[in-house]
């Protein structure tokens, strides 16, 4: 089989990741439960006329894309698979509220044509005038988990030589209001707001899109391979540790190999101890964390991986990132642990290509 080598990222997240090389702007906010994407300029990207039809989720999965594909050197992929948790969910909310105002009667098509989930993808695919597979998946938090798992089997099996896989979530405001009323979100008094030392239930929430382009040939420009993934449905907190360890052993792999580890902690005291292995399993291991910078969303993983990518390519892990003082003697392999409510519990290891 071949090997399946991330060659090519775009991230477009509540912090400035899109026109910099790797967090050098990179700022903490306490103060906010809700973050929203620094969106890059779209006109040299997309047309101005196409550009006002768009939503933001759109908008920025076509940016990210770009470059992800730029990066590669990559005109046209072989296919395109994106995992999205909410969809064009601002679209969504456009139709609705047309039919509430006018009594379901003189309805325009359009938000209900670009709000469904597959949008982003067949935007892409437009603009590329791509040809090849196109699919998007729909999977609570593990969404851009399971279009990456597509992705690496398609790529070493060489049913596909080069895939362009992103994950896309973007806020709504009608859908930010009820999330605030069943408590998924951070009240406001318990600002200001801490993902390590939280004491507070609910999220900071965000919105964001990482792009990856996935192939299966090593170039200058790659980042890391993708060695081996897990998706778990539901575990308990007991079964954390088993789960990892069984990960490891199948894949040939020791804790002390572990170079750094990225959990996905987001402030929310009801399931953080799902990363209490971070004091057990994974003590002496260099710990990363990443929620505080990009926020909470559906497939906010993908921030996480993409800073497990730059840091085995520039051999450095920034000091915003660092959730301990272990510093490691190498950067060659990197573990990314991820859950969401106690439930979508994802594993990716990544290696130094």
């Amino acid at each position: 089989m071949k090997k399946c080598y991330i060659n090519g990222l775009g991230n477009i997240s509540a912090q400035n990741t899109f026109e910099t090389d790797f967090l050098e702007d990179a700022t903490v906010n306490n103060s906010d439960n809700v973050l929203y994407a620094k969106q890059p300029s779209y006109k040299e990207l997309i047309p101005p006329a196409a550009s006002r039809r768009m939503a933001k989720g759109v908008k920025m999965g076509i940016a990210a894309s770009t470059k992800a594909l730029a990066e590669a050197n990559v005109t046209i992929p072989d296919a395109i698979i994106t995992g999205t948790g909410m969809g064009c969910v601002e679209d969504s909310e456009k139709f609705l509220k047309g039919i509430l105002d006018n009594k379901e009667q003189f309805l325009t098509p359009t938000s209900f044509i670009q709000s469904t989930h597959n949008t982003v993808g067949a935007q892409i695919a437009l603009g590329l005038q791509c040809k090849g597979n196109n699919f998007t998946y729909v999977n609570g938090a593990v969404s851009l988990e399971t279009a990456l798992l597509d992705a690496k089997i398609q790529v070493e099996t060489e049913e596909e030589n080069t895939i362009l896989v992103g994950g896309i979530d973007e806020t709504a405001q009608h859908t930010l209001d009820l999330f605030k009323l069943v408590s998924f979100i951070k009240k406001e008094e318990d600002a200001p707001y801490s993902v390590l030392n939280s004491t507070s239930k609910g999220v900071v929430f965000s919105e964001g899109t990482t792009f990856f382009t996935i192939e299966n040939t090593k170039k200058e420009s790659s980042y890391a391979s993708i060695e081996a993934m897990k998706i778990h449905n539901s575990l308990s907190v007991n079964e954390v540790g088993d789960f990892i360890s069984n990960f490891l052993e199948d894949n040939n792999c020791e804790v002390n190999s572990i170079d750094a580890v990225v959990f996905g902690n987001n402030g929310d005291v009801q399931y953080d101890s799902y990363y209490d292995v971070s004091n057990s399993l994974f003590k002496n291991t260099a710990q990363v964390y990443y929620k505080h910078l990009s926020g909470e969303y559906n497939t906010a993983s993908g921030f996480g991986l993409w800073c497990a990518a730059k840091i085995i390519k520039n051999q450095v892990i920034p000091s915003i990132l660092k959730m301990n003082s272990v510093e490691p003697s190498k950067l060659e392999t990197i573990l990314i642990y991820n859950q969401y409510q106690g439930r979508d519990h994802s594993l990716i290891l990544i290696k130094k290509c």
